[in-house]
Order: structure tokens, then sequence, then C-alpha cells
């Protein structure tokens, strides 16, 4: 069954990324947010949220914390007081370079030939495309009848 495949996926490129990212103190989630960061520069919470398919429940901690380890900013939008947008510091910044071997590490961790890894990155994101944009059933009386 493709669950289990990848469910055994996620979790040995999870082990993978907190094995590589312990010396930093850096869990695999605020690893994500700092490459977000990376790429955008700054984006509202909600945004955060939403690129990486998490919760606001999980993404304020996350943000807090690599906040008070300096990496990120957070302030009021100009445009609505109820937003808050999250920028990348200069530590943040720089902390990209420490860590721009990591991708290339999990990558060599997978053995898989450049044309492989292409062809299962974008089949990764055609099941995760195509299973959230699926309605999924309920589990009503009627629909188990």
């Amino acid at each position: 069954m493709i669950c289990f495949a990848l469910y055994a996926a996620a979790r040995a490129t999870n082990r993978c990324y907190v094995s590589l990212l312990k010396p930093w103190g850096l869990t695999y989630p605020q690893y994500l947010v700092l490459v977000l960061l990376w790429t955008h520069k700054s984006l509202s919470v909600k945004d955060v949220a939403e690129h990486l398919k998490l919760d606001s429940g999980t993404t304020s901690p996350l943000i807090r914390r690599l906040e008070a380890r300096g990496f990120l900013a957070k302030e009021r939008s100009l445009d609505d007081e109820r937003a808050v947008i999250v920028s990348i510091t200069e530590a943040g910044t720089a902390l990209r370079q420490e860590l721009a071997h990591i991708p290339s590490r999990v990558a060599e961790a997978t053995k898989l030939t450049l044309d492989d890894g292409n062809s299962a990155l974008s089949l990764l994101r055609e099941v995760a495309t195509n299973l959230a944009s699926t309605p999924l059933p309920g589990n009503t009386p009627a629909e188990r009848a």
C-alpha cells in the first residue's frame, strides 16, 4: 500500500534532517520556516502556515522559538494590525550559509540518481496536489451503509 511507503519515506527523511540539524539545535519544522523565509524574506504568519501546510497553533511556537534565537523578527502589518509579519534577520540570513550543505546531504542519503530524484520529487508533488484537491468522503451513517 502506498500509505506505508509514504509514511516510511517521510519518517526516514525526517530522521535524516533531525540528525543533520542537531548541531545547530534546530528542528526540521524550524528549518522549513527558515528555508521559506530565505526565499521570501518576509511573510505573514498566516502565509508561513499556508506554505508549510501547518495550523497556526503549530506555526506560532516555531516562529517564537526562531525569534528568541534571533533568526527572525516579528512586527505588526502596517496594512492590517491583525496580521503579524515575520522577516528573516541578519543572523537568520547568515545561518543559510552554515546550512547550505544540508539539502545535498539528504539527497546523497537517498542514494537516488539525479534523474530518479527529480522523478520522485515530481511524483510526490503530484500526489500531494491530488490528495489536497480531492474531496474526502465523510463518515456519516448514510455513507457507511
